[in-house]
């Protein structure tokens, strides 16, 4: 109109404002309102109506509001769009306040004032306001005569009682496309997804015509309700009706074949798509991290950019998620914290929550604290991320600070932020403050939920009151598997495995155990060389293949049993069965064999490995240079590690320096061992100079001994046995003076080296035997046993080696 030169009219301005709102045109909607002003356009309540819409539709209720108190005249309409103005803001008090001053001056609510009135009800939960409304729409007869007013109803009663929302569409008399797709949604929404689908099924039966929204919502629910034969045929449905183009459309099939368990699908779709959206990739890339292909995601991420689509707040949340997941994802996550920075994305409560829960699973506890003093706006998932990972890092004081400074900043505490700060509570010293934080919870009226009453059992079980965690466990009405598993896994933490095989035996009778149950308590048969009970195990989970599956975790673990309780055969059996294999399986059979003695058939399974394309890790360097050490192969040991440096790029840590300094001190090659420690590029620690030290004792080697002795001291002042090692190295050499000084030393130190212990699984009894120990109801025959074995060992010439056993009195150990 302005480039025409034409004069705007009272007919014409409502469709151009009409437009402005539409368009966000707000500079041109204004310019509009102050050239009309002084005109008597002004007057028109049309015209004044439309400023109103406009000014309400961008946002500005304080001028709409101006131009509503200055009209001379106020139809139906003028109300109705200031209150839905304020209604559409979340003004529920204006809201209410307009709709009494319109009665006043003698307008009757309409169908429109009603749908206002019960948006504002539903998003502040005012649930009296919307019952009334309810009520007044049935007593003026505005509930059959506009559909909108029932879609509205239905919109409100989900927010709180989805029973009560399908008997207001029940009733409703005229049901337009919108208010089935409401109610289909709301189902999916409470977790009803099969009556949702089949609510779809009624509407077809009625002859209603459904929409895109609809498509929608069916997608949503069939991938919630799990069959991936129905989510295909809605897809059928979506291409046969034209709805296939639809970007929308095909993210939400995406996202339902991942959920549904069609990876490929989900790819197959994605990749005949030509030009897909931001939100697109960015749930290829979710699904592909949901499934554990980390590769591919992280190559998706790249493609995408190569592109030339530029991420968003979403894709930044979903590759530190990624990150967090990948062995190297610290030195990733960083770079992609350094390009969200570069790149102006602003970190919104997502990216930092996401930033934080990167650098927590990867214990970088200072990047975490600084992440969270960065953000702007924090939440209680902030809140519970970083005193979960204070709490984990033994940081348990700090992890309180931050829980009071919560407290003060008025963010209410949930069920995670307990579970959380319960983390701190490792063991018995620890006892109080956990009964402390289980009383806030009562007094607090904290859901104790099942994750909480998991964690809370799980917290009085490591502090030593498992009267009151198995109080707790059987009073939970709704425990679940992962209660179980957490219950068993507790036990085996603590050294418990006798309880940790009845909970297992008890619970295979309530539920069905996971392949996580059967690698808990293979742990503590593992700890224990139970073989037999190891045995029953794998026959147990071999029986039940087709619930547990083809695990490769749960295989790898009874590698690792096998090897560990003195089967290296029965594990080379599994690792050969294996229908694939990871860097995990390799590893575990290379240690098998290296434990075993047989440092050969662990370099061979090496080899093997690399020739089926797989690349070592730090973990499988440990492994093979232990193997190397414990066979006496020197040699190849010190080429493995500089391969490990040259060849495969994989940096040394102390642990494999100590398995250096292990390999050369067996052999005897002290020398070599304390110039290769020198030559660290890393300062070694008390683990590597123990090494070192033990290989003086097995060779009666006293030279330089005190000297490695006060280094380790120096890192460990607190270890008794660091005291023991070199007593031992002084009394096999006859120097009694020194290891008077020692036990001096240890007794005014206060130190006592914990006792050894031995043990026999009998029957499924666990019997347990400390040094001198009398403690055993069956003690006297034992030890006639023991003396008999001893007797006929001396009559065919065993001449026990008595070196460092003779040298350390009972009262230091």
């Amino acid at each position: 109109m302005e480039s025409l030169g034409l004069t705007p009219n009272k007919a014409a301005l409502p469709l151009v404002l009409k437009a402005c709102a539409k368009l966000n045109a707000i500079e041109t909607g204004k310019r509009i309102h102050l050239s009309i002003q002084k005109t008597n356009l002004i007057k028109d309540v049309r015209v004044g109506t439309a400023i109103i819409d406009f000014y309400c539709k961008c946002g500005f209720l304080e001028e709409a509001r101006q131009v509503f108190d200055e009209m001379g005249e106020r139809d139906l309409v003028s109300w109705n769009a200031m209150i839905s103005g304020y209604a559409g803001c979340g003004e529920f008090e204006e809201v209410v306040f307009l709709v009494m001053k319109m009665q006043r001056e003698g307008l009757r609510p309409n169908s429109r004032t009603l749908v206002a009135m019960l948006s504002v009800s539903e998003d502040v939960a005012e649930v009296r306001l919307g019952k009334a409304v309810h009520g007044y729409s049935l007593r003026n007869g505005l509930f059959d005569l506009d559909p909108y007013v029932g879609t509205a109803l239905i919109g409100f009663y989900l927010s709180f009682d989805i029973r009560a929302s399908y008997v207001v569409f029940d009733l409703m008399a005229v049901r337009n496309t919108i208010c089935w797709n409401s109610m289909i949604m709301g189902y999916f929404d409470f977790g009803e997804p099969f009556k949702a689908l089949k609510l779809f099924e009624k509407m077809l039966m009625d002859g209603v015509e459904f929409d895109s929204v609809t498509v929608l919502g069916l997608i949503q629910a069939s991938g919630e309700f799990g069959s991936p034969e129905l989510g295909n045929q809605i897809h059928q449905m979506a291409i046969k009706f034209s709805y296939s183009n639809d970007l929308f459309i095909v993210n939400a099939l995406v996202n339902m074949y991942a959920e549904v368990g069609s990876l490929k699908s989900a790819c197959k779709l994605f990749d005949v798509t030509p030009t897909p959206d931001v939100a697109l990739w960015n749930s290829m890339i979710s699904a592909y991290v949901d499934y554990g292909c980390y590769e591919e995601a992280t190559s998706l991420f790249i493609e995408m950019r190569t592109e030339g689509n530029k991420e968003d707040e979403r894709t930044i949340v979903i590759m530190f998620i990624l990150c967090a997941q990948l062995a190297d994802g610290l030195k990733k996550g960083k770079s992609l914290h350094a390009h969200a920075s570069k790149s102006g994305i602003g970190m919104d409560i997502n990216i930092g929550n996401a930033m934080l829960k990167m650098y927590a699973e990867k214990n970088c506890i200072d990047s975490v604290k600084k992440v969270f003093g960065e953000m702007n706006n924090v939440d209680v998932i902030s809140y519970n991320t970083l005193i979960l990972a204070l709490a984990r890092n033994n940081l348990g004081s700090e992890a309180w600070e931050v829980f009071g400074i919560m407290r003060e900043y008025d963010v209410k505490p949930n069920s995670y932020t307990i579970i959380s700060i319960l983390a701190a509570c490792k063991d018995e010293t620890s006892l109080n403050i956990g009964r402390s934080i289980h009383g806030f919870v009562i007094k607090q009226g904290i859901e104790v939920n099942v994750p909480l009453n998991t964690a809370l059992t799980d917290m009085y079980i490591s502090c030593n009151d498992e009267a009151k965690a198995r109080n707790l466990f059987e009073s939970c009405p709704s425990r679940d598997l992962i209660s179980w598993n957490s219950l068993i896994a507790t036990y085996v933490k603590n050294n418990k495995a006798h309880d940790a095989f009845l909970v297992f035996n008890r619970m295979i009778s309530e539920v069905e155990p996971n392949s996580v149950t059967i690698i808990n308590i293979l742990s503590s048969c593992t700890h224990l060389a139970h073989l037999p009970q190891g045995q029953c195990l794998h026959a147990y989970m071999i029986r039940r293949e087709s619930s547990l599956g083809q695990n490769l975790s749960l295989e790898n673990a009874f590698i690792t049993m096998y090897a560990k309780c003195g089967s290296l055969r029965n594990a080379e059996k599994v690792f050969r069965t294996l229908r694939r294999r990871n860097i995990i399986s390799w590893n575990a059979i290379i240690t098998g064999c290296g434990m075993h003695g047989r440092g050969y058939d662990a370099i061979l399974a090496f080899s093997q490995m690399l020739e089926d394309g797989f690349q070592p890790n730090e973990v499988t360097f440990i492994s093979i240079l232990s193997a190397c050490s414990h066979s006496g192969m020197i040699e190849e040991g010190l080429q493995l590690f500089d391969s490990m440096v040259q060849d495969f790029n994989v940096t040394p840590r102390l642990a494999h320096y100590g398995c250096v300094v292990d390999l050369l001190g067996r052999a005897g090659c002290l020398d070599k061992a304390r110039d290769f420690i020198d030559s660290m590029p890393i300062k070694p620690d008390a683990s590597v100079w123990r090494a070192l030290l033990t290989a003086y004792r097995d060779h009666c080697y006293t030279k330089e001994a005190k000297v490695i002795f006060e280094k380790i001291v120096e890192l460990e002042p607190m270890n008794p046995g660091n005291y023991v090692l070199l007593c031992n190295i002084y009394a096999a050499a006859g120097l009694w003076s020194e290891v008077r000084q020692l036990r001096t030393c240890l007794r005014e130190k206060g130190l006592r080296k914990p006792p050894g212990i031995s043990w026999i699984v009998v029957r499924s009894q666990i019997h347990s035997f400390a040094a001198g120990d009398r403690s055993h109801p069956m003690a006297d025959k034992i030890y006639a046993n023991l003396n008999s074995l001893l007797h006929s060992m001396k009559e065919i010439g065993y001449v026990p080696d008595l070196r460092w056993i003779l040298h350390v009195d009972e009262e230091y150990i």
